[in-house]
């Protein structure tokens, strides 16, 4: 999206100049028609034995797809990956990770830090993304955060019935901002046992006429028009500066994780403001809390390598402020130097001292719940 003037992947949404768009969105929309189709095979109840098969990222890399109840689109699936330690490292501690919007788990060196030093990696690709989408969906399609909370649910369950007695539950960008509201609404959980948010999506990164006056009514159009649409389709920068396309390191599928922003829906717009106020007000979380984030923002319509420098989806002002309004056993936000939007996706020495932070965060905290 283009807000202060940052172009950024479809990490979140484009809403170029919302005063025109919030005159424009008077006129009522047709609900997006949503195409049927067949889901693909090999379905697993969460509480059935699991037939893991190889993933796409390949060796060492497990999932399965697992049906949930049906939604307003009909069929709802999500995807669940492993990466097990070897046996004499494994310690019975275990993370699920949570992608952020317009993305799905790739980062396949993240699971093996982990991985390396004893833990069980598990993350979970939602509902309407990446392996989970189908055919009759509308790709990330949500009218309310806590739609998500089943997915979580599920996918905490299997880790603990796979004899995982400790876990770390982890999420990015939008991801951070569902697993915080998951951990506020789940106080005393036995199911998890501390919180990590990389640049968690806490609020907007927009001005001020945007924040409180277009996108409030966009969401109050939500409402009673869920599909209504706004937004536009555009190569973005930030997309540029990760895809080995572009000018980043990193291989993933495009189509998974676009290269460019895409339209949203009002419902979309409704739920994640709805999630904002709710961590406006401040979270009560029972776990220990390690939020994490860039120390700059960067703002420019225009290339150049300062894209590897900051986070060019988010104000990292903002991500702060809120954070800062979380009461936790265990409260701590932490500032990375040079560190990108998604922080184990920055530069090599960047994410070096990202990891370094993570495990003495980690080491500091494990087993005392």
């Amino acid at each position: 999206m283009t807000v202060n003037g940052i172009t950024t992947c479809r990490g979140f949404p484009r809403l170029p100049h919302l005063f025109l768009w919030s005159i424009v969105l008077l006129i009522p929309g047709g609900l997006l028609n949503a195409q049927s189709g067949e889901p693909e095979a090999a379905l697993e109840s969460a509480f059935a034995p699991h037939s893991w098969e190889e993933d796409v990222l390949g060796e060492g890399f497990e999932q399965i797809t697992i049906q949930q109840p049906d939604d307003y689109e009909g069929e709802v699936f999500i995807t669940l990956v492993r990466s097990l330690p070897e046996g004499s490292l494994a310690n019975g501690r275990a993370v699920l990770y949570v992608h952020g919007y317009n993305d799905y788990f790739f980062q396949t060196e993240m699971a093996r830090r982990f991985t390396d030093r004893g833990y069980a990696f598990y993350a979970v690709d939602l509902r309407k993304y990446g392996r989970s989408w189908r055919e009759h969906q509308i790709m990330t399609n949500v009218r309310d955060l806590s739609e998500y909370y089943a997915d979580i649910d599920t996918s905490l369950a299997i880790i603990r019935e796979e004899g995982f007695v400790w876990t770390l539950l982890a999420g990015h960008s939008t991801g951070g901002l569902v697993t915080a509201l998951y951990a506020d609404s789940n106080p005393d959980s036995p199911a998890f046992d501390a919180l990590f948010l990389n640049s968690p999506f806490f609020e907007f990164n927009s001005g001020f006429f945007t924040r409180s006056i277009a996108i409030p009514f966009i969401a109050w159009r939500g409402k009673s028009n869920h599909g209504g649409t706004v937004g536009s389709e555009e190569i973005s920068l930030y997309g540029k500066s990760l895809h080995s396309s572009g000018r980043g390191e990193w291989d993933f599928n495009p189509e998974w994780k676009t290269l460019d922003s895409q339209p949203v829906s009002y419902g979309w717009i409704r739920a994640i403001r709805e999630g904002h106020q709710r961590v406006a007000r401040g979270l009560e979380i029972t776990v220990p809390v390690l939020v994490m984030h860039s120390d700059k923002t960067i703002s420019s319509s225009e290339w150049s390598d300062d894209f590897f420098t900051g986070d060019a989806v988010l104000n990292v002002d903002h991500i702060r402020e809120r954070a800062q309004k979380i009461e936790a056993p265990r409260l701590d936000i932490m500032e990375i130097e040079d560190g990108m939007h998604d922080l184990v996706l920055s530069r090599e020495p960047v994410r070096e001292k990202v990891y370094a932070e993570w495990f003495s965060w980690l080491d500091k905290i494990s087993g005392n719940r």
